[in-house]
């Protein structure tokens, strides 16, 4: 659950790099609340308006990890504009933020050597 509010915190950060724990941690508890407030809505016997709030609200923090996971496979943001590319460029996207961290590049550190290291 940190993964998912350490992304809240950074809402709108978006320069640096994001690990792929953290992407898709938030990714995957974004979609669990999503299909819970569905379902509240669905008993409720409303459109989905809750799902749709929460929808607008992680909307920002959404795209700011997503382009801090771009920087961390060394590409820029604008990359995550394949998404609008109906299947193939959401394939391609998917892939490219499945990748593995590079070294430290022109975006910072690799954030998976900065959380290692010991604090002392």
């Amino acid at each position: 659950m940190h993964w998912y509010v350490d992304v809240l915190k950074k809402y709108a950060v978006f320069n640096g790099r994001a690990r792929r724990a953290e992407y898709w941690m938030f990714s995957l508890i974004s979609f669990i609340i999503s299909m819970a407030l569905f379902g509240v809505d669905m008993m409720l016997g409303i459109s989905p308006v809750l799902e749709a709030l929460y929808g607008v609200a992680v909307l920002l923090p959404g795209i700011a990890v997503s382009i801090r996971r771009l920087h961390d496979t060394d590409r820029k943001g604008w990359w995550l504009l394949l998404a609008l590319i109906p299947v193939i460029g959401l394939i391609i996207l998917i892939v490219m933020l499945a990748k593995d961290s590079t070294p430290p590049n022109q975006y910072g550190p690799n954030p998976k050597e900065v959380s290692a290291a010991p604090a002392w």
